[in-house]
């Protein structure tokens, strides 16, 4: 399986992904204190961090699968090599002096508390709810993100979504359920559903958090706190469940096979500081509501992948919640309402 994932070219979408970053970075950077929100061309760039942060995403679920094969399905041990890799490599890019970051005369507990709903609960209630549920329903309740965080966004944020906004975001979600539902396979149970639902509203809190964040951060200060974070928490866990099995000798050395640490380094570098940091810019640069429509698109791409590098087959049903997907989305974008950037947040980028 591994052989099949390197051998559809990822070097080039890294080197992709991370000269797209790179140059949203220096935009930032270099447009510090001047409202670049107005332009056409400024408002096509957090559309074009949606859609790579999604198709990053949406290849992650093969590279999980990997991880977790060779990990023998502990999740905990994956996450925490995903973000121990993020963490370390947005800590060599900050003393290389390639990305600036500083926190001088700021409060990060804003931050802290963002991280803690997300990655921290968010990966927690996900990975509990899967093991609870099937796949099918787990992907069907995890759909729902863009309707929790466009409510969210609406209490909390005094966002207003037109009708054809909300008309296009269901629809979206209703691309993604309308895919699971066809090849259902019930054997939930309440706890399943308790945590998938808890999965959901940490996602949503995570959003809102971004958006307010972006006012006094930049998407690479919310992204670097967030890998910190992560890593530190889900390594502190890893590392128990190795002292309590007694192979805390045994902790790297999994990593020692080739297929692992390719799946991990995918799984840190693109999906976890790529992904995070254009999901954090187009926060920062787009309405919640409408950032949030993005989230199913990687179900679609997901998909793709499977057909293009697994060679899975491809149902009549999964091309119509695609095309329900990606309509949804442009809708969502297209019909929402222009809101005028807050003044805080026009200095922050």
């Amino acid at each position: 399986m591994m052989g099949l994932l390197w051998s559809f070219s990822w070097t080039n979408l890294l080197a992709k992904c991370l000269t797209l970053t790179l140059f949203l970075v220096q935009d930032f950077l270099d447009r510090r204190g001047e409202n670049s929100m107005n332009t056409a061309h400024s408002s096509f760039k957090p559309v074009l961090a949606g859609i790579v942060s999604s198709l990053i995403f949406g290849f992650s679920f093969l590279f999980s699968k990997v991880a977790l094969d060779e990990l023998q399905n502990n999740t905990i041990q994956m996450i925490a090599y995903r973000f121990g890799i993020a963490a370390v490599v947005l800590g060599l890019l900050k003393l290389a002096g390639v990305i600036k970051i500083s926190y001088r005369n700021k409060s990060i507990a804003p931050l802290l508390w963002l991280s803690f709903f997300y990655p921290f609960l968010y990966f927690i209630f996900e990975a509990q709810g899967i093991r609870y549920t099937s796949s099918s329903e787990a992907g069907t309740m995890i759909a729902l993100i863009p309707i929790a965080v466009t409510i969210m966004a609406t209490i909390f944020l005094k966002e207003k979504t037109t009708l054809l906004q909300w008309l296009f975001i269901v629809l979206s979600v209703g691309g993604v359920l309308f895919i699971n539902l066809m090849k259902f396979e019930a054997q939930s149970s309440l706890t399943g559903i308790l945590y998938l639902l808890a999965a959901i509203v940490t996602s949503g809190v995570y959003n809102i958090l971004s958006r307010k964040s972006s006012a006094q951060f930049s998407p690479l200060e919310i992204t670097y706190v967030m890998m910190w974070t992560g890593a530190l928490i889900f390594n502190a866990i890893a590392l128990g469940q190795h002292a309590v099995n007694g192979t805390v000798d045994q902790y790297v050395a999994p990593l020692a096979n080739p297929a692992l640490l390719q799946a991990i380094l995918y799984l840190g570098v693109l999906s976890s500081v790529v992904a995070f940091f254009l999901m954090n810019y187009m926060l920062a640069k787009l309405e919640a509501s409408k950032a949030a429509s993005y989230w199913n698109l990687s179900t679609g791409v997901s998909i793709i992948g499977g057909v293009l590098i697994l060679h899975e087959s491809f149902y009549w049903y999964q091309a119509a919640g695609i095309v329900f997907i990606l309509i949804g989305v442009w809708g969502a974008n297209r019909f929402g309402q222009k809101q005028k950037p807050q003044p805080s947040q026009a200095k922050a980028h």
